[in-house]
């Protein structure tokens, strides 16, 4: 037996890369692949597994459309606490398929029950960290416009 896959498995492994760059794309077109080339330069399996497994198997899935999965995955990132690098990401992203700052903040506040005020505030400081961001980077846009 060899440790080398046949050519059926680099097929597959090549399908759930192409899906799961495409499903990463659609929740963060701009920022997406520059995430996993960063994590490619330190660990490229790492940064394989992050496109095939979470996007490429999962996300990819028929059952939620991406608000729904967004949403799941702020409270979950909430819940978790300590996770904040990772929630601001998944909130601009919720931004990108759809969903409002209420909506953000809704889900932020539904688990205060679940995770308690001290995880519930701290998603609350990284979301409003995004959404500063995205105001400072619409100022921005403008200004260069207007040049």
């Amino acid at each position: 037996m060899t440790d080398e896959p046949s050519d059926a498995q680099e097929s597959r492994q090549e399908s759930r890369h192409a899906r799961g760059l495409r499903m990463l794309k659609a929740i963060h077109p701009q920022v997406g692949e520059r995430v996993v080339d960063g994590v490619a330069a330190v660990s490229p399996d790492l940064a394989r597994c992050l496109v095939e497994f979470p996007f490429g198997d999962v996300y990819a899935r028929p059952g939620l459309d991406l608000r729904s999965r967004q949403i799941a995955t702020i409270a979950a990132l909430v819940t978790l606490g300590g996770a904040e690098r990772q929630l601001k990401w998944h909130v601009r992203g919720g931004l990108n398929v759809g969903l409002n700052r209420d909506e953000i903040l809704e889900v932020i506040q539904q688990m205060t029950i679940y995770a308690g005020f001290p995880r519930a505030l701290n998603a609350l400081t990284a979301a409003q960290e995004v959404f500063e961001e995205i105001e400072a980077e619409a100022a921005e846009e403008a200004r260069q416009d207007d040049s």
